[in-house]
């Protein structure tokens, strides 16, 4: 099930290209180290054209049938053979990145609030993931959590969001 994101129009998808060419430029774009020497090659490319004119779901898939991804994952130092959906949980957490970060300068350039919502359905949610829904974020928070993920590549972030890997939430420019 892909994720609903409720603010990704046209303004949102060139914030999140231009948050795309910022971390290329500073060499800071997040690869993952499940991602093979093609992976790693494509992945930008793949990332752009998901933000031109996709979603999560095009993305991942574009990253499966490109075939970018190891055949192993290195657990506990052993060798274990890469989970099924390692192509989903990639690509639902890096286009939610750049969707969350591009969000965060809508708000700031706009002053609007952003609110957590569940973006994605999940079968057993977290409950500290139920207790972020609702939440505000305003302009001048959104600073701050736009720096927090621009520093935290990759890994789970001061302000929570994304709340690890298939939390299914998100932010949307509140109302």
């Amino acid at each position: 099930m892909p994720f609903n994101f409720e603010s990704l129009d046209l303004l949102t998808r060139q914030f999140m290209k231009q948050e795309l060419d910022y971390d290329q430029k500073n060499n800071r774009l997040y690869i993952s180290s499940r991602l093979n020497e093609r992976g790693v090659q494509l992945y930008p490319e793949l990332l752009r054209k998901a933000i031109d004119e996709g979603n999560d779901i095009t993305f991942g898939i574009d990253l499966l049938s490109q075939g970018c991804f190891n055949e192993h994952v290195l657990r506990n130092g052993k060798p274990t053979k890469m989970p099924s959906n390692a192509h989903e949980t990639l690509s639902e957490g890096e286009f939610n990145r750049f969707y969350i970060r591009a969000l965060c300068l809508r708000s700031i350039n706009e002053g609007r609030k952003l609110e957590v919502y569940r973006a994605k359905q999940v079968s057993d949610p977290r409950p500290d993931s139920q207790m972020m829904i609702g939440r505000i974020i305003d302009a001048t928070s959104s600073e701050a959590f736009l720096n927090d993920l621009r520093t935290n590549i990759g890994v789970d972030t001061a302000f929570g969001l994304p709340n690890g890997p298939n939390s299914g939430l998100s932010v949307r420019i509140k109302q």
